[in-house]
Formats: C-alpha cells, sequence, structure tokens
C-alpha cells in the first residue's frame, strides 16, 4: 500500500514538472511553426514566456504573416509592438488585407495606427470597401425667410496615411452640416434648393471638408428636404408686435401728460376762483369804507344791487 502511495505521488510529481516544462517550452507551438515554415527555437519561445509575451499570440501572427508572403515582419517587432501595448493579431490581419488589396501599407504605419488607438484593420477595410455616415437633421433658412431641414448621406473612404493625428468622423459630419447650412442660406429662394438638391452636394465638395481629417469624401448626397417654418414672418410678425408695443407706450405717456395738464389747469382755475372769493369779500368792506367817507350814497348802493339782479335773471336766463 506503501509502495501504490508513493507511486502515486511520483506520477503526479512527473505530471506537474511536464506541466511546467510545457509552459515554459511549448513544444507544440514550436513544432506547429516549424510544419507551417516559420523559423524559431525552443530557446526563443522559452524567452517569451520570460519576458512575459505569449507564444501563441506571436508564433499564430508570424504563422498568418509568413503564409500571405509578408517576409518582413520579424518575431523581434512583434515582440517590440506588444510590449508597447499594441495590438499584434490586428496589425498582422490588416497588413494581410491591406497586401491583398494593393494598398500601400507599411508595418510601421500599421504598427503607429494600432499604437494611436484606431482599429487599423477597420481602417483597411473601410478603405477598400467606403463606408456611408448619415448626418443629423441639419436646419437652415434661405433668403426668403422659409427654413429647410436637410439630411444627407456622406460617403467617406479611410485614408491610411492621414489615420495618425486625423480627425474623425464627428469633424466630417460637423464640416458637412456646416456646408449645408451656407449653401441654403445663400440661396435666394427656398424653391430653387427643392428643385436642386444637388446643387447643395456640389457646392460642398468643392470646399474640401476633408482636409486634415483621417478620411476622403467620396460623394456627398441630399437624402431627404423638408420645409419647416417660415422664419421670415416669424421675425416680421415680433418685430411688429415689439413696435405696437412701442406705440401704445408711447400712446400712454400721451395720455398721462395731457391728464397731468388737465389737473394742473383744474388747479390753476380752482386758485383763480380762490382769488375771486377772496377779491368778493372785500367789497362789502369796501362799501361799508366808502359809506362812512361819504363816497357812496345810498342810491348808489341800490342801483348797483339793482345790477347784481339784472346779472344774476341773465345768467339764470342763459342756464336754462
Amino acid at each position: 500500500m506503501e509502495e501504490f502511495y508513493l507511486f502515486g505521488g511520483v506520477a503526479i510529481g512527473v505530471i506537474i514538472l511536464l506541466s511546467i516544462f510545457f509552459h515554459y517550452v511549448p513544444f507544440v507551438l514550436w513544432l506547429s511553426a516549424k510544419v507551417s515554415g516559420v523559423q524559431i527555437s525552443l530557446m526563443q519561445l522559452f524567452l517569451m514566456r520570460i519576458r512575459n509575451v505569449p507564444p501563441t499570440e506571436i508564433v499564430q501572427a508570424m504563422i498568418e504573416a509568413h503564409k500571405a508572403g509578408l517576409e518582413n515582419i520579424t518575431r523581434d517587432s512583434l515582440e517590440a509592438h506588444y510590449l508597447a501595448g499594441g495590438r499584434v493579431s490586428k496589425v498582422v490581419h490588416a497588413l494581410v488585407s491591406a497586401s491583398k488589396a494593393n494598398i500601400d501599407l507599411t508595418f510601421q504605419m500599421a504598427t503607429a495606427i494600432d499604437l494611436a488607438g484606431r482599429d487599423v484593420f477597420e481602417a483597411v477595410q473601410m478603405s477598400v470597401n467606403p463606408k456611408v455616415i448619415d448626418t443629423p437633421h441639419v436646419t437652415a433658412v434661405a433668403k426668403d425667410g422659409i427654413q429647410l431641414i436637410a439630411i444627407a448621406r456622406v460617403t467617406v473612404r479611410a485614408n491610411i496615411q492621414r489615420l495618425v493625428g486625423g480627425a474623425g468622423e464627428d469633424t466630417v459630419l460637423a464640416r458637412v452640416g456646416e456646408g449645408i447650412v451656407s449653401s441654403i442660406g445663400s440661396s435666394e429662394s427656398h424653391k430653387a434648393v427643392l428643385e436642386n438638391p444637388d446643387s447643395i452636394s456640389k457646392l460642398v465638395l468643392k470646399k474640401g471638408l476633408d482636409a486634415g481629417t483621417a478620411f476622403e469624401i467620396l460623394s456627398i448626397d441630399i437624402a431627404d428636404i423638408d420645409i419647416g417654418k417660415n422664419i421670415g414672418a416669424a421675425l416680421q410678425m415680433d418685430q411688429a408686435n415689439a413696435d405696437k408695443n412701442i406705440a401704445q407706450a408711447k400712446a400712454e405717456e400721451r395720455r398721462a401728460m395731457a391728464v397731468a395738464l388737465e389737473q394742473e389747469n383744474k388747479a390753476r382755475a380752482q386758485e383763480a376762483r380762490a382769488h375771486v372769493i377772496e377779491a368778493e369779500a372785500e367789497v362789502p368792506k369796501a362799501m361799508a369804507e366808502a359809506f362812512r367817507n361819504g363816497n357812496l350814497g345810498i342810491m348808489d348802493y341800490y342801483r348797483m344791487k339793482n345790477i347784481q339782479a339784472d346779472t344774476a335773471m341773465r345768467d339764470n336766463i342763459a342756464k336754462d
């Protein structure tokens, strides 16, 4: 029984040692590379493990490149790109696709594009098969004040030479939208735009909107144009309402001034009336003084009373 346990322990130890050995010395992977025609040694695979580089990913990339006829890709360059944080398989896929499509793409450029954060394989595919991008609703106003809402479809192709440092799709869409707004805004009438929507595409394409971007604009097609609000009429209505409010404010100001002038005239009239009453109150005093001084006789007094009575009668007749 002890011999059985001893034999089992030795077998487990041998299995563990073999697992560790084949982990650091991937013999099967080396054999696969040899069969595929890729020259690599077991020592190099062992050193990859030591450098924390996955041998499987490097060897498979070398096999793919060798089968595609890309002989300028070396193991050291692939390892360096992996250690720099790159995606080795994406780069090799992109190089193989570019080679089959006769696209001038070097290994240095592909690795630079990959390290810049762009998908180099997708860029190569876009160079072969252009991509169609739909712009959001672009709103613009023609010179006659009619609002137009347009949707454009932009066909772009990736420019491999400008992928590093070039602007993305958002910049292309923003420039196209700006060009559409400028084109519609320079039109004399919205009817002219509706009759010839291709005039917008031609005008926008002439501006070279793909400068400084990672794409090449192949075509700009107006997919749809809808008529929006009558902005000109709305602005005129707003202006008319503003003029009306100003006129009303001025009229109210004039009315207030007239009311104030009327109140002032009434106050002056009351003041004059008060002076008259005050003057009339002095008449009896003056008459009494005249009687005392002998300047006014009794007949003169009665004559004045008759005149006052006659004046009051005439006033009453006039009122009736």
